[in-house]
C-alpha cells in the first residue's frame, strides 16, 4: 500500500491506540501517538493530533484530557462495558459448566480486549479456570446457534441425544437414532443449558441439555406443539422443575422452619404465599414436578422441611429415603 494510502487510515490508528491502551490511570502522550502512526508508516505533527482527537469527540469517542505542557495525555473515559462489567462477564463464563475450558480461555481473552491493555491485566488476575468442572462437548456452541436458527425460521430440528458410560465414552440414546423436536426456547438451570421443545411423537414439551446434543441440523419440517408452548410460563417451569429432571406435576404442601424463608423465596419466587404455622414455621403450597431431585432438595434441609399433602408424595418420600438408606446399612 502505497504511503499516502496509509496516511488515510491515521484516525483509525489513533483510536485504536486510544482505545487499546489508555484509560484514567494510563493516559497516552500526543508524542506515544506520532510514535505509533510512525511504526505503521505514518506521519503526523502534532497539531494534526489535536484535531484527529477532536474529531473522534465529534463522532462520540468519550476523550478526555489531563495535565499540562509535557505531563499532557488523553485517554477514554467510557467505554460500552466499564472495568466492574468486564469482571463480571468473566466470572460468568468461567462458573458457567457448559462452557468448555478451551472456550472459556478463548472468551476470556476476547472480553479482555474490550477493555484496555492495563485494565485486561486486571481480568487476567481473577481468572480461576483450570480445576473448575467444565462440560467435554465441544460443540456446544453450534448447538446454540443452530436451535435459534430453528427457532427463528419456524422448523423442528433433529439431533443424537447421548450420555456418558464410565469409559467417558458417548453412547447414544434410542440407539443412535434421531430425535426430532420442534425447538421453542433454551433455558438455564442447575449451571445446565437445556432446550424445551414439543415432541409430536409423544405430544408433549420435553427438555434436552444441549451439551448433550450431537450433530444437530434443520430439516424443511414446520414446528408444531405452538399451542402447548404458548400455555407454558417458563418462569414457572424452571421453578417447578427441579434440576430439569421429568416426573409427574403435583401440587405439595411443604412446612419450613422460619429461617428457610430466604432459600424458599429464591427457589420458588417472591410471589408463593407463606402462611405461619406456629412461632417457629411456616407453610406453602405449591407446584412441583416430583423426582428424586425434588426429594434431595427437602432432604438437604437437614430436618428444617417437611412434606406434608399429599400424602403419596409423603410415601414416594419415605421410599426414597428407604433407597438410601439400604445403602448405608447400620
Amino acid at each position: 500500500m502505497a504511503r499516502s494510502s496509509f496516511q488515510k487510515l491515521k484516525i483509525l490508528y489513533v483510536m485504536d491506540y486510544l482505545l487499546k491502551n489508555s484509560d484514567e490511570e494510563h493516559p497516552v502522550s500526543v508524542a506515544q501517538l506520532i510514535a505509533h502512526l510512525d511504526s505503521h508508516g505514518i506521519s503526523a505533527e502534532r497539531k494534526s493530533i489535536y484535531d484527529d482527537i477532536e474529531c473522534l469527540r465529534e463522532y462520540g469517542l468519550d476523550i478526555l484530557q489531563t495535565g499540562t505542557g509535557k505531563t499532557n495525555g488523553y485517554y477514554v473515559s467510557s467505554r460500552d462495558f466499564e472495568l466492574p462489567e468486564l469482571k463480571l462477564l468473566v466470572d460468568s463464563v468461567q462458573c458457567s459448566k457448559f462452557i468448555t475450558h478451551k472456550k472459556t480461555v478463548s472468551l476470556i481473552k476476547k472480553i479482555g480486549e474490550l477493555a484496555s491493555v492495563h485494565e485486561a491485566k486486571l481480568l487476567n488476575r481473577q481468572v480461576h479456570v483450570q480445576n473448575r468442572i467444565k462440560t467435554m462437548n465441544e460443540s456446544i456452541y453450534y448447538n446454540v446457534d443452530e436451535i435459534h436458527r430453528g427457532i427463528a425460521e419456524n422448523k423442528k430440528i433433529r439431533f443424537h441425544y447421548f450420555e456418558y458410560n464410565v469409559q467417558k465414552e458417548r453412547r447414544f440414546r434410542k440407539d443412535g437414532a434421531w430425535y426430532l423436536i420442534s425447538p421453542y426456547a433454551l433455558s438455564w438451570d442447575d449451571e445446565n443449558y437445556y432446550l424445551v421443545g414439543y415432541d409430536s411423537e409423544i405430544g408433549k414439551i420435553k427438555h434436552f441439555r444441549v451439551d448433550k446434543m450431537a450433530d444437530i441440523g434443520i430439516t424443511d419440517e414446520a414446528r408444531d406443539g405452538s399451542d402447548s408452548y404458548a400455555a407454558l410460563d417458563m418462569a414457572v417451569y424452571a421453578r417447578k422443575t427441579f434440576g430439569m429432571f421429568t416426573g409427574e406435576e403435583t401440587q405439595v404442601k411443604l412446612r419450613f422452619e422460619n429461617d428457610m424463608v430466604g432459600v424458599v423465596l429464591d427457589r420458588l419466587g417472591r410471589d408463593v404465599m407463606l402462611i405461619p404455622d406456629g412461632p417457629e414455621h411456616f407453610t406453602v403450597r405449591t407446584d412441583v414436578v416430583v423426582s428424586p431431585q425434588f426429594f434431595a432438595w427437602i432432604f438437604g434441609f437437614a430436618g428444617k422441611a417437611r412434606i406434608l399433602e399429599p400424602q403419596s408424595v409423603v410415601n414416594a418420600m419415605q421410599e426414597q429415603l428407604k433407597i438410601v438408606s439400604e445403602n448405608y446399612p447400620i
